[in-house]
């Protein structure tokens, strides 16, 4: 633990700026606006707990409204992602739309009275012994300094996809053509006419190609490792419904081979189209290293077509080529990175142990990932998505107000006058 005396004396410092404001008290600190850390006030609002949200962008859910392309879709059954005390309007398709989403996620902040402080940009969290209060700094881009917030619980709420990544290939300084990340993609239609190089074969890289080839646009995927990709739908239901389903009948293995049998039927021999598949089973990869199956929306046929190329590793890229691993050579104008994104959580949470691992994850398995000592909880990053979430949050908001409840209201009170 980070020793609190140094801790002091650098806040110290810090409250001598004379653009510092006023010392912010919360009785549960959520570091996310997004899903993850609404859930979980939302869960602490209907326990009768104060919480206080900070959000480093402006708005909820920043992560759906700002770094996400125009035509996508929850690729999961909407009963499967919606969060605690609240239901999808009927109205709504079994896929969620993008903007459906964010109307929905807009509508729960303003249902359970979650307003959260936004353009927070926190620098650093620390518990401290002597407190026993975790004092969070944060560098609010509005105002335009610095907030101390202080409170007896911390949630980190910041989710899989804090920071995007993008992987260090060789020569890319050196290609002319247009270089983005999938959170700054939107829409096919910039890419008329050009051929684009999709590195990542994700759910994001699968649907970005898709929707690249509907924009006239001449799409390529690289495929770096083995993947499962399944259909969306089977027999009419949601996939995620049917294996849920199944689970409660067969062992996972079982239900794997069902998987993969009628995925053979309905998308054909994905190793046909240079997608290999892993020896394990999609069920049994997600258990164990929390690797999501691709759930396919209509590119496997683009593929098989010839319409969406696939391409191994890279090897290089050159001003307007890139050369695979494969020896192959091929021209491109744009390069897109479907690569996903990083936990961003070690560069501001200051705490010593091994509970989070070097990937900024819990190392414990879910579903014991959400809780450490002194009052710190993580949610959202169990790698079960939004149930995974949903459940973390449950877990946690009962932990907190079970911890306040079983402190006698005198030594509550003494704690509480100590927070800085």
């Amino acid at each position: 633990m980070a020793n609190c005396g140094e801790f002091l004396e650098r806040s110290a410092k810090i409250e001598q700026d004379v653009s510092l404001s006023k010392i912010e008290r919360g009785e549960a600190l959520i570091v996310g606006a997004g899903p993850s850390g609404m859930a979980v006030a939302a869960c602490l609002w209907k326990l009768g707990v104060r919480s206080t949200v900070l959000e480093r962008e402006s708005c909820v859910a920043s992560l759906w409204q700002q770094r996400t392309y125009d035509r996508l879709k929850l690729h999961i059954d909407k009963k499967f992602c919606e969060l605690p005390f609240m239901s999808f309007p009927s109205q709504f398709p079994t896929f969620v739309s993008r903007s459906q989403f964010v109307e929905y996620l807009e509508e729960y902040a303003k249902r359970f009275s979650i307003q959260p402080l936004f353009c927070q940009t926190v620098e650093s969290a620390n518990f401290c012994e002597e407190t026993g209060k975790w004092r969070v700094v944060a560098y609010c881009s509005m105002e335009r300094r610095t907030k101390i917030y202080s409170g007896r619980f911390l949630v980190v709420a910041t989710g899989e996809n804090s920071e995007k990544f993008v992987p260090d290939l060789p020569g890319i300084e050196r290609f002319e053509g247009i270089v983005v990340h999938s959170s700054e993609y939107k829409s096919g239609e910039e890419f008329n006419g050009k051929k684009v190089l999709v590195v990542g074969c994700g759910n994001s890289g699968m649907e970005i190609a898709l929707d690249l080839l509907d924009k006239d646009a001449s799409p390529s995927i690289v495929v770096r490792s083995p993947l499962h990709v399944l259909p969306r739908e089977i027999f009419g239901l949601s996939t995620f419904f049917v294996f849920t389903f199944l689970l409660k009948i067969f062992p996972l293995r079982i239900v794997d081979r069902l998987l993969l049998l009628y995925s053979r039927l309905t998308l054909g021999d994905t190793t046909a189209c240079g997608i290999a598949r892993p020896k394990q089973g999609p069920l049994e990869l997600k258990r164990k290293i929390g690797k999501t199956p691709v759930l396919d929306v209509g590119t496997m046929a683009k593929i098989r077509s010839g319409d969406i190329k696939t391409f191994p590793k890279i090897k290089r890229v050159m001003a307007l080529q890139v050369e695979f691993e494969d020896h192959r050579v091929e021209s491109f104008n744009a390069i897109i990175f479907a690569t996903g994104y990083r936990s961003g959580i070690l560069r501001w949470l200051k705490i010593e142990g091994d509970f989070f691992g070097d990937d900024g994850f819990p190392r414990k398995a879910f579903p014991n990932n959400w809780k450490e000592k002194n009052g710190l909880y993580t949610v959202g990053l169990g790698r079960r998505g939004l149930i995974g979430t949903s459940m973390d949050a449950r877990l946690i908001a009962e932990d907190i107000k079970a911890c306040i409840t079983s402190s006698s209201p005198a030594n509550y009170a003494l704690r509480s006058s100590l927070c800085i």
